[in-house]
């Protein structure tokens, strides 16, 4: 999986389990990309204990991220930030291989 995740995310996530009571040791965030949005696809994040078949593993800083392979076609090469800034709070993923996104950064196509 080539998916860069920055300090911030990373941090950010940690602090997220704790708040939300994950033990890091059991869980994986789930990185996938579905159908959505205005521009076709989207991102989505979330917790999860069981690893499907064709899902790769990979650690970044004490967390285990999983993704099938699907996701990864569609986020290879991609980086994974966290902002609180002005422009807007959360999770974004800078994609070089999105063609288009919203103006709101929620989906993108290819």
């Amino acid at each position: 999986m080539n998916l860069n995740i920055t300090d911030r995310a990373i941090n950010k996530l940690r602090n997220t389990a704790e708040e939300e009571g994950v033990d890091l040791s059991e869980v994986m965030l789930r990185v996938a990309v579905i159908p959505g949005g205005c521009s076709g696809l989207t991102y989505d994040l979330g917790w999860d204990t069981a690893r499907q078949e064709d899902d790769e593993l990979v650690e970044h800083g004490g967390i285990q991220f999983v993704m099938n392979l699907k996701s990864r076609l569609y986020v290879e090469g991609s980086e994974l930030d966290f902002t609180d800034g002005l422009e807007g709070k959360g999770f974004y993923f800078d994609n070089p291989n999105a063609v288009r996104t919203c103006a709101c950064g929620e989906s993108f196509g290819l």
